[in-house]
């Protein structure tokens, strides 16, 4: 036996070729179709906040674990995620230093402190976004109008933009106005393609779609969760239609689909492993839950949007979900269960009445 070299260790024991860096690689090309249509409808600069963001994303993580003598994990990609998505959520004319600090809060309060990779209870871009809109609620509100005559200039932002509303504005929203490109009624196909205002990485359906379906063909995400969230999102929105006069309900539906961060979320924020649940019931009732918030907050919240909250709302419910939803163990009967339970209950009054002793 000594010939052989043993080792000790605990499971799993088989090994696969797919890891944190091949998954995060595969999110990356999937985002490249959002990325060139965020380039091509606000101009360079959407570029340049991406590649700022993520270098700083990956700063952050690097300095912190260097500071705090922990494994560098800036190979996996993770950061790299986080930066890209950021910035999709934020419009285009931010100052480059609000994304730096949405990408501090990100990484070095919402994932770093409480553990890192596979240990933090939110999504750190959308937790980035919110703090970002909580501090700084007017330029995260303000967007400009599609198209190369309205690109904003990848210095600083001046005052010569053409604002323009985004497609879930409050009075689209609230009021059941359809949203409005360059004077006009924007178009179904304006807003599935991408020719509308908004936030960086929202504007192309289409684009997401593609990203989606290339990740579900993959096996880096399961279509469960997207498919609830925009299910539900589609159904109460045609039951609960405030289509103005002239328009369909079924076409009040598809504007509400296309309109805003909804693809976004459902594909790439809702699916994040470390806080999505883990079995397929808890994946059905997170998108589920996520839809219903999606559409109370629309409809009659104070935000235009409601994608970022009703993700990280249900990213703080996910213990609770994977705890009623994880399935029995195979063999054991309702009589061991309770033996069980009262064996540790039993235990439990044992060790407090020696600790009062």
């Amino acid at each position: 036996m000594e010939q052989y070299k043993l080792s000790v260790a605990s499971s799993p024991h088989a090994s696969s070729p797919v890891g944190t860096k091949n998954l995060m690689r595969d999110v990356l090309i999937a985002l490249v179709p959002a990325l060139v249509m965020g380039v091509w409808v606000f101009g360079p600069r959407a570029l340049t906040m991406t590649l700022v963001s993520v270098l700083f994303c990956e700063i952050f993580e690097y300095g912190y674990c260097k500071l705090m003598h922990k494994p560098i994990p800036c190979g996996d990609l993770s950061a790299a995620i986080t930066g890209v998505l950021l910035v999709f959520v934020c419009p285009v004319t931010i100052p480059y230093w609000m994304v730096i600090i949405g990408d501090f809060f990100a990484i070095v309060i919402v994932k770093q402190l409480f553990g890192g990779l596979g240990t933090n209870f939110l999504n750190p871009a959308l937790a980035g976004r919110a703090f970002l809109m909580l501090s700084y609620p007017v330029p995260m509100t303000t967007w400009v109008a599609p198209g190369k005559a309205n690109w904003v200039s990848m210095g600083s932002v001046g005052a010569d933009i053409t604002t323009g509303a985004t497609p879930l504005s409050v009075d689209f929203m609230k009021s059941g106005i359809l949203p409005q490109v360059n004077g006009a009624d924007a178009s179904l196909a304006d807003m599935f393609i991408g020719n509308i205002g908004g936030c960086v990485g929202e504007v192309s359906a289409i684009a997401l779609l593609i990203g989606g379906i290339y990740m579900i063909a993959k096996g880096v995400i399961r279509i469960r969760i997207p498919a609830a969230y925009i299910l539900t999102v589609a159904v109460l929105t045609l039951l609960f239609s405030r289509a103005p006069e002239g328009v369909s309900s079924v076409t009040w539906m598809l504007y509400e689909i296309f309109g805003g961060g909804l693809f976004l979320g459902a594909f790439f924020m809702a699916t994040d492993y470390v806080t999505s649940p883990n079995t397929p019931k808890g994946e059905i009732i997170f998108g589920v839950g996520a839809g219903l918030l999606v559409v109370f907050i629309r409809y009659f919240g104070g935000y235009p949007e409601g994608v970022c909250y009703s993700i990280l709302v249900m990213n703080i419910c996910v213990w609770l979900i994977d705890k009623y939803t994880m399935p029995k163990r195979y063999g054991v009967t309702a009589e061991m269960r309770k033996a069980e339970k009262e064996k540790a209950k039993a235990a439990k009054k044992a060790a407090k009445e020696g600790s009062e002793a």
